[in-house]
């Protein structure tokens, strides 16, 4: 995907990493993340207009501390390094950094020094947000300090002329509160960005990019859950290509209580897509049968769903591509973008290598909220896009262990009673994401004077902006009473509730 303005924020292994993308997309300014050692040529041909580097854990001077390729200031574009992005900066083009005699964490006061672009409109003393143990001790030549504080002397450096700006403190965070403004200095003053990057130029980019991909004859499958993601993903490659987008809603076994139904009322009927519905449940339960790994139960349901596709795309005639919800995090969090693997994400690392379908991915650059947006620009009913995300796999990694027909049965009667009490108290648009999962234990209890062995349900109720950090949600008492009274009252096989209190990191949003 290439647009007329585009940042590249290289990640050398910075906590906010993700994070800075996003400001820079809050600013209207397409951007991407990529690893810090990506070659040469490659990051050349993406045709970036400015590069940001990221912070990091690690220090400059250590062996096997990670390193760019040094032509990349050579590509006459502007550049802001950020934490260790700017100590890198600073070693590389001929300045030094040592080991500070004090580390500087948490807000910092610091001091504006003279008058730059960078931090023009930034009051003369601020707030920021610090988190170093080493310090640039003399900045590179055509470099000048341009704010210090009284433990950091450069606390950030400018070199107008090549367009090259250092920060020591992280203007990501909300601890520091004009670090907004100073980002869009860089943008805007800096590298002159005209900030139009918006979500109805995507769907309109993106409706010609698919076209040209398909041009006037070619075909196309969907995968139609009735989630956001995919709902969007079918929502804008149907307005580039009407008729020839066949959706194929593929039951699994692990929907949600009623959703097939109101799948196909919606998109069928509502919107006059072209569906076809597959009960393929038995099928997936039979490769399930005595799987209790995580990792393995994704990889086998994300294989046999293509599967599926294929064998339902072949009685259709001449396919060419598949169209799937995949967004960022997707990407980043399966380790094909700039971090370890985490889990393997249906739309991702479930894919068989010999697939014979092409990938339509309209959305694989694309953070949630972003999505969302997309799906109110094509008209998409608020009930669908503010659904909160449902894995690929469904219930098949919120049943803990085996997955068996009985506990799909009761995990979809708990996660209803859980929707409809969260719904009741208005807490649905307020919360990211809140389900029910069934682990692989059973407890001893007590119902009607006689002893109960009986499964638990877990509820997880999150916050989060995106999907890579979230917390958990505080449900008031009163909420948790009534749900787990209806838990272990309306469904025989239940006899005990919990609340899962865990933010991420250090635990996923889901439990496998």
């Amino acid at each position: 995907m290439k647009t007329t303005e585009k940042v590249v924020i290289l990640d050398f292994g910075g906590q906010y990493t993700q994070l800075i993308a996003r400001r820079v997309r809050e600013l209207k300014v397409y951007c991407e993340i990529m690893h810090y050692n990506i070659p040469y040529e490659e990051l050349r041909a993406s045709a970036p207009d400015a590069l940001i580097f990221s912070g990091g854990s690690a220090s400059v001077y250590a062996p096997g501390a990670p390193r760019c390729d040094p032509r990349f200031y050579d590509l006459q574009v502007p550049i802001l390094g950020i934490c260790y992005g700017m100590q890198l900066m600073a070693v590389d083009l001929g300045g030094v950094v040592r080991e500070g005699l004090r580390q500087e964490y948490g807000k910092t006061n610091l001091f504006v020094q003279g008058k730059n672009e960078l931090l023009a409109g930034v009051d003369q003393e601020f707030t920021a947000w610090m988190s170093h143990g080493d310090q640039v001790i003399t900045v590179p030549p055509g470099f000048t300090v341009i704010a210090g504080s009284g433990n950091t002397t450069v606390a950030a450096m400018a070199d107008p002329k090549r367009k090259f700006f250092g920060l020591q403190f992280h203007p990501e965070v909300i601890h520091t509160p004009q670090g907004k403004l100073i980002l869009s200095n860089f943008l805007e003053r800096i590298c002159t960005f005209s900030g139009k990057w918006t979500m109805e130029n995507f769907v309109d980019s993106s409706t010609a990019e698919i076209k040209g991909m398909l041009g006037p004859h070619k075909r196309v499958v969907c995968g139609l859950s009735g989630g956001v993601d995919s709902a969007v993903a079918a929502a804008l490659v149907h307005r580039a290509v009407g008729d020839r987008l066949v959706c194929i809603f593929v039951d699994h076994g692990f929907l949600r209580k009623g959703e097939k139904d109101a799948v196909l009322a919606t998109f069928a009927r509502g919107f006059n897509m072209n569906i076809i519905a597959v009960d393929a449940g038995e099928e997936f339960l039979t490769r399930l049968r005595g799987v209790t790994d995580p990792e393995v139960k994704r990889k086998i349901i994300g294989n046999h769903f293509i599967r599926v596709f294929e064998r339902e795309a072949e009685k259709l005639g001449e396919i060419s591509y598949l169209v799937q919800g995949t967004l960022y995090p997707d990407v980043i969090e399966s380790g094909t973008a700039t971090a370890a693997v985490i889990k393997s994400h249906h739309n991702v690392g479930g894919l068989p290598e010999d697939m014979r379908l092409g990938l339509i991915e309209p959305l694989k650059y694309l953070f949630k909220d972003e999505v969302r947006q997309v799906g109110l620009e094509l008209g998409l009913p608020e009930e669908i896009v503010w659904r909160h995300p449902f894995p690929g796999p469904g219930l098949g990694v919120r049943v803990l262990g085996e997955v068996t027909p009985e506990k799909v049965a009761i995990l979809q009667e708990a996660d209803a009673i859980i929707i409809e009490e969260i719904k009741a108290a208005g807490l649905y648009r307020e919360i990211w994401q809140v389900f029910a999962v069934l682990p692989d234990i059973r407890s001893v209890g007590v119902k009607g004077d006689r002893r109960t062995y009986a499964h638990t349900i877990v509820l997880r109720a999150v916050t989060s902006q995106d999907g890579m950090t979230a917390d958990w949600y505080p449900l008031p008492y009163d909420l948790l009473g009534r749900i787990s009274s209806r838990l272990v009252n309306e469904i025989p096989q239940v006899n005990r509730f919990v609340y899962d209190l865990t933010s991420k990191p250090p635990a996923t949003i889901e439990w496998e």
